[in-house]
């Protein structure tokens, strides 16, 4: 296992879960391994990520892309 950084981490985006109870997702750029690193997060500690190729991270931004259009 990694690793583990606590919130914030520089250069990493930190959304809270609607449904609060401290939880939160964090999405970070690790360059050496060429990955996203998508992170769960109850209270301050990591429970869960998945790593993402680049490909796989523009097709997760073009599923909220379409989304968020059908929203409007």
């Amino acid at each position: 296992m990694g690793e583990v950084i606590a919130l914030p981490l520089a250069g990493a985006a930190a959304l809270s879960d609607v449904r609060g109870q401290h939880r939160a997702l964090q999405v970070t750029w690790h360059e050496r391994d060429e990955v996203f690193v998508v992170s769960t997060w109850r209270f301050g500690r990591c429970v869960a990520s998945v790593r993402l190729a680049p490909a796989d991270a523009a097709a997760l931004i073009g599923t909220l892309a379409e989304g968020l259009a059908r929203r409007s």
